[in-house]
């Protein structure tokens, strides 16, 4: 009975999130870990107790526990992903991301990595793209909208 139940308000977490009532979403992800602290429930509540509560820490931490015990679940990584991006930590997102594309397909993922959009060259190929002429040229020529593009 538990398990169906912690389903059930999974499902309604999930249709909530659809329907962009977050809030909603989140009180339904509680719920449903607190029924059945699985890591596919625990994975979904912490992606919404950053995004709504701004417990960032804390729900890195959960996406950790819930990849250890289901390292092969891609929706694991794609909420893993969002928190580093609630964190402004795009480096680890992608790094998410890409980790769980190569667990297997998953369309949300590759749409969350379609929306960074494809990355310029660098100002001067024979620099690094980290070298600071580079960072600070390509910051200046994106800012005046021009640069070049692949």
């Amino acid at each position: 009975m538990k398990d169906g139940e912690a389903e059930e308000l999974f499902d309604k977490g999930l249709k909530a999130f659809r329907e962009g009532n977050l809030p909603s979403a989140l009180s339904f992800f509680e719920r449903a870990s607190g029924i059945d602290p699985c890591p596919r429930n625990n994975s979904y509540l912490a992606y919404f107790i950053a995004r709504e509560r701004g417990q960032i820490k804390k729900a890195i931490e959960l996406c950790r526990e819930a990849i250890e015990k289901e390292p092969d679940n891609t929706a694991l990584y794609l909420n893993m992903g969002r928190v580093y991006l609630l964190a402004r930590q795009k480096e680890d997102a992608i790094l998410a991301f890409r980790e769980g594309l190569s667990r297997g397909q998953n369309q949300e993922i590759i749409d969350e990595l379609n929306g960074f959009g494809a990355r310029r060259k660098p100002a001067f190929s024979f620099l690094s793209r980290a070298h600071p002429v580079n960072k600070c040229l390509g910051f200046i020529l994106s800012r005046l909208g021009s640069g070049n593009e692949r």
